[in-house]
């Protein structure tokens, strides 16, 4: 039964146990929390000793699994048993007897990291049929802001929409490695402060305030060729945390919303912030964008970005990312 990360710790907290997890995707943030939990709850601090394995696919064998999942726990209700990294195991074929038929008192977790199992194999279909089954995927650059405002949220504080913009343009949407910068910035903090800024967040992460793709699309829409120009020579001496793949990537996903603003039949801010799928606050930006870039001209530029990350990609041509991200840039502006 495949179940939401919600749903499957709303249950794990309501004491719903299951004999059988299978953890899976290529987001590996939400396999951990939930075997974390897992291994952390279940059994009682006591009970750990005896009851609580952990093995690593690499370093183990699907039979050794299979044999500590049908002992019965020792003074306790379940042993809990957890397999990391089990996408290193090989095939798991030879588990179709066991999850026909598991042990109650067992509880075995699988944490199938950044992959999925082949949904033609049959012991995918009985996974899916025998167990609780998480598809853990990673999150669309679009929705990262909205999950960073919400685990701020959480937390007691509040994040500048252009803060939330630095963060995904300098993290990109590993989750694992946003949560631990958020949390670093919230150490910051001063005393009696409760909104994350665009300042604090330049301040503190590696990046530059001034140049990088947020600076960089902001200076698109305006045309101001100077300040484009100097961010991707910025660009160039900074490659490992600008690669060129990526600029293409964040400037295809910004003119695609300048196209949906052209299309968009009702202008105002709401309606354009829900069609878009953005924060109202980057709105007028966006209707800056289309001033200077007409739906030709838009579908033109989403052309030319098309066209650019099959070369960047080594494909039509020899010339180097930074060189292509010059020719691109200057193409776009005139």
């Amino acid at each position: 039964m495949v179940v939401t990360f919600a749903n499957l710790m709303r249950d794990l907290k309501a004491g719903k146990i299951n004999p059988l997890y299978f953890l899976e995707g290529e987001e590996p943030y939400y396999i951990d929390i939930v075997s974390d939990y897992i291994a952390e709850n279940i059994l009682k601090e006591e009970e750990k000793a005896f009851n609580l394995q952990i093995f690593y696919g690499k370093d183990t064998t699907l039979e050794t699994i299979i044999s500590a999942s049908r002992r019965f726990p020792m003074m306790s209700p379940y042993q809990v048993i957890i397999v990391k990294e089990a996408q290193q195991l090989g095939s798991l074929d030879g588990l179709d007897q066991y999850i026909s038929n598991p042990l109650k008192s067992t509880v075995l977790v699988f944490c199938y990291k950044y992959k999925k199992l082949d949904k033609r194999h049959k012991i995918t279909r009985l996974i899916n049929e025998c167990s609780v089954v998480l598809d853990s995927d990673k999150l669309k650059e679009d929705r990262l802001p909205e999950w960073i405002n919400s685990y701020i949220t959480g937390k007691g504080y509040h994040i500048e929409p252009k803060a939330q913009w630095m963060l995904v343009d300098y993290l990109g949407n590993d989750l694992s490695k946003l949560t631990n910068e958020i949390e670093k910035l919230l150490l910051m903090m001063p005393q009696g402060e409760k909104t994350v800024s665009g300042t604090l967040v330049a301040g503190n992460i590696g990046m530059s305030k001034d140049f990088n793709t947020f600076e960089l699309t902001k200076a698109l829409s305006c045309r101001d060729i100077l300040k484009a120009n100097r961010i991707i020579g910025y660009f160039e001496k900074n490659q490992k945390n600008n690669p060129s793949l990526y600029v293409v990537s964040t400037l295809f996903y910004y003119f695609s919303k300048v196209l949906l603003y052209h299309g968009a039949p009702d202008k105002s801010r709401e309606a354009l912030a829900s069609g878009m799928g953005i924060n109202p606050y980057f709105i007028s930006e966006y209707q800056q964008a289309a001033k200077v870039f007409s739906f030709a001209k838009t579908r033109e530029v989403i052309g030319l970005l098309r066209e650019y990350d099959v070369k960047i990609k080594g494909m039509d041509s020899s010339a180097t990312g930074t060189e292509l991200m010059k020719e691109l840039v200057y193409k776009i502006l005139h």
